[in-house]
């Protein structure tokens, strides 16, 4: 008997009794229950898709990470801005299991498909990496992508170019962009210890959560007493990443952005 169905509870009898083959991908028999199920309840059919067309995909957090991400290797002019422009990517939250889970369930479709699964600092208990060379996994050794901006210089250097916009004419232009910076500085002052201003390797750049517990507050602040509305979101945050110069890029994010180019170039695209 051949029957064809998408019902869980068929093709989980089947799966247990007799022979299940999956069309994804090349036809191919599939053994393990779990791997039936995964395929009904989670991985969607555009995902086999682009596992198919590009051998290769990149797990992260959210958006934010991967805009921060080009913003980075546009600035350093590094080789996976190429890989960033437009890559099969899959947001995970910090989930490193539900990562191994999806990745895992595409391999069953697509079985020299490799990956890069990129997480923000974890939890002991989350940290425990699996070792697998197709899926490299990744944690930032500071919080998150956001502690590598350096926001007690490029939001000075951001505030200076809005104040520069606010007026007509270039005899206007530096005394306007400096009263933004100093308002800058004074929200900065009330969020970021003086230690910490003086030394960007401050065990504060590591364990705070740059991105609301610094970023917004200062943000808030700022424009509270400037008297104008909010304009950088946090979707906006890699803006800030244009008032880097290259050497202030931190290694950390320069061997993130070599181990994704190193692995998506290990990849077998459809051809």
């Amino acid at each position: 008997m051949i029957c064809a169905s998408h019902s869980e509870v068929m093709l989980e009898e089947a799966a247990q009794r007799g022979n299940v083959v999956a069309f994804v991908g090349s036809p191919h028999r599939i053994d393990r229950k779990s791997e039936v199920l995964k395929a009904l309840r989670e991985i969607r059919f555009e995902d086999y898709y682009q596992a198919e067309l590009t051998g290769f995909v990149l797990y992260l957090e959210g958006a934010t990470d991967l805009a921060l991400l080009r913003a980075f290797a546009e600035r350093l002019e590094h080789e996976a801005a190429e890989v960033l422009e437009r890559p099969f990517v899959h947001y995970v939250g910090n989930q490193p299991q539900k990562a191994r889970r999806h990745f895992h369930g595409l391999r069953e479709a697509k079985p020299d498909l490799v990956g890069f699964a990129l997480f923000d600092h974890l939890e002991p208990g989350l940290a425990e990496r699996e070792f697998f060379d197709a899926l490299a996994e990744h944690m930032w050794p500071r919080r998150e992508i956001e502690n590598y901006l350096l926001p007690d210089k490029t939001l000075r250097e951001y505030a200076r170019r809005e104040g520069s916009r606010e007026v007509g004419g270039p005899l206007l232009e530096e005394a306007e962009a400096a009263r933004w910076q100093e308002a800058m500085d004074r929200a900065v002052e009330k969020y970021v210890l003086p230690i910490a201003r003086r030394d960007p390797d401050d065990p504060f750049w590591v364990n705070t959560k740059v991105s609301d517990h610094l970023i917004l507050r200062v943000l808030e602040s700022f424009f509270d007493e400037m008297q104008v509305p909010g304009r950088l979101r946090k979707a906006d945050y890699y803006r800030l990443v244009e008032f880097l110069d290259p050497s202030d890029v931190h290694q950390d994010v320069v061997f993130v952005l070599d181990s994704i180019l190193a692995q998506a170039r290990k990849a077998r695209p459809h051809q």
